[in-house]
């Protein structure tokens, strides 16, 4: 399910990525985060210090917390996506750290998609380098609702303020540009600690929160019960029993919206009209089902509806479309060309489709384009139209992350080829010389609840 919080055990939960260019001390920021928030089991403690005491290291090497690969640790990068999953005395976070080298550009797709927050690591030395655009670019693209910059390695420009001013400005104008709603830029030293989970008495001019504490405060606006209701039919229940001779159930999990007993609704893409009769959970018929939850719906006539079906409200029904015109990362090895055959995966509905056109290709910058590549390989972002055998009820990406996505996969293997954001690339871009103070403060200064409204 794309990026929302949900409440676990009394506490929120956020999901939120993590990403950097090589050598930006990213891994060493994330281990320093889960030391200093005490998640870190002391098992795996004392076996980090080992390693790090083998390989001539004075002190635990924090990267090694997050690095879980061998070829990770021996180069000193992140190449896979590692999920780590830890609870604060606030709030249960699940962590994707992502890999910052541009051939892993794809990984970093992977990890944020389902992302509420991204973490965005710049040395303070470099600033904002291609890197970090791209990073930013394809946290805009996935519609992640906020975005925080830490700028790392203060220790190493004599904590100045003016070089963090500088780095926070720069990047909150590129990011008003990309559409990106929220950003907070926080000055760190990972290495020390600065700033993660406690403030920095070297930088006593910032005044604003520790990422940790950031973390655990910062409200995540998106509410997935607020949209209209898209219920993707994933099985057909029939019982056929003596108890459940006439049953028929409709199962699934309520991608976003409500649902409620007698609410006039369409399937698609049939387009014919029902009512919800009824609706099943595990704990027995409720009234209202909403986002996320995993129910059985019961529709009051007797149509033919199958698994790939769509169930939504009758007064806000989703287009059907045949052309498909989106935004992709292509994951695979092969390159994607004009004129494939794939298949079209579009929540629980399969499709066969044609890929007509290949527009353009997004440059390194995030904001300029190459046009007519006439193919994408593995990593590249681009536009691509598409043509399906059958009609798709697809919404825009800007308006569900769940109903807007899809996958382009092979037909001979079933390996993914793409990952697709259907519609507009990014959101409204802002003029270059339009003011951008009021998104962010250059002292990184901590937001009331108004101005985060």
């Amino acid at each position: 399910m794309p990026g929302r919080t949900e409440r676990l055990g009394g506490t929120t939960l956020l999901r939120f990525a993590t990403a950097g260019s090589v050598d930006d001390g990213k891994s060493t920021l994330m281990g320093r985060l889960l030391h200093d928030a005490k998640v870190v089991p002391q098992d795996q403690w004392e076996a980090v210090a080992r390693s790090s005491a083998d390989r001539g290291q004075t002190s635990p090497d924090l990267a090694s917390l997050t690095d879980g690969l061998r070829a990770e640790r021996e180069q000193g990068i992140t190449i896979d996506v590692a999920y780590r999953y830890f609870t604060t005395a606030r709030r249960r976070f699940i962590m994707a750290d992502t890999p910052g080298h541009v051939q892993y550009t794809r990984n970093m797709v992977t990890g944020a998609s389902t992302a509420d927050l991204v973490l965005l690591v710049a040395d303070a030395r470099n600033g904002v380098v291609e890197q970090t655009r791209r990073h930013a670019a394809v946290a805009a693209l996935l519609r992640v609702p906020q975005l925080v910059l830490a700028v790392n390695k203060m220790d190493l420009v004599d904590h100045a303020e003016a070089v963090f001013t500088r780095i926070a400005k720069e990047f909150g104008a590129y990011a008003a540009e990309l559409g990106i709603p929220e950003v907070t830029a926080v000055p760190t030293a990972a290495l020390f600690g600065d700033n993660v989970a406690t403030p920095s008495a070297a930088m006593g001019w910032y005044d604003g929160p520790t990422v940790l504490e950031h973390l655990e405060t910062t409200p995540v606006g998106d509410d997935p019960t607020a949209r209209p209701a898209r219920f993707p039919v994933q099985y057909v229940i029939r019982p056929r029993s003596a108890e459940h001779a006439d049953y028929r159930g409709y199962a699934g999990r309520l991608a976003c919206g409500v649902l409620r007993v007698g609410e006039p609704v369409t399937v698609l893409p049939s387009g014919r009209p029902s009512v919800i009769a009824g609706i099943d959970s595990l704990r027995g018929p409720v009234d209202t089902a909403r986002a996320s939850q995993s129910v059985t719906l019961r529709l009051a006539d007797d149509i033919d509806v199958s698994r790939g079906d769509l169930i939504a409200p009758t007064a806000a029904v989703p287009h059907l479309t045949r052309d498909v015109t989106a935004t992709v990362c292509h994951v695979a090895d092969r390159p994607l060309m004009i004129g494939a055959r794939v298949l079209l995966r579009h929540t629980t509905r399969t499709v066969t489709a044609v890929v007509r056109d290949i527009p353009s290709r997004l440059a390194l910058d995030g904001l300029s384009e190459h046009p007519r590549p006439g193919r994408l390989v593995a990593n590249d972002i681009g536009r691509v139209v598409v043509r399906t055998a059958e009609p798709l009820a697809l919404d825009a990406y800007a308006d569900s992350r769940s109903t807007g996505s899809f996958l382009l996969v092979d037909p001979a293997d079933g390996a993914t080829l793409t990952a697709g954001m259907a519609g507009e690339a990014f959101t409204r871009r802002r003029a270059p010389d339009a003011p951008t103070a009021e998104r962010r403060r250059p002292t990184g200064s901590a937001r009331t609840g108004e101005e985060q409204c």
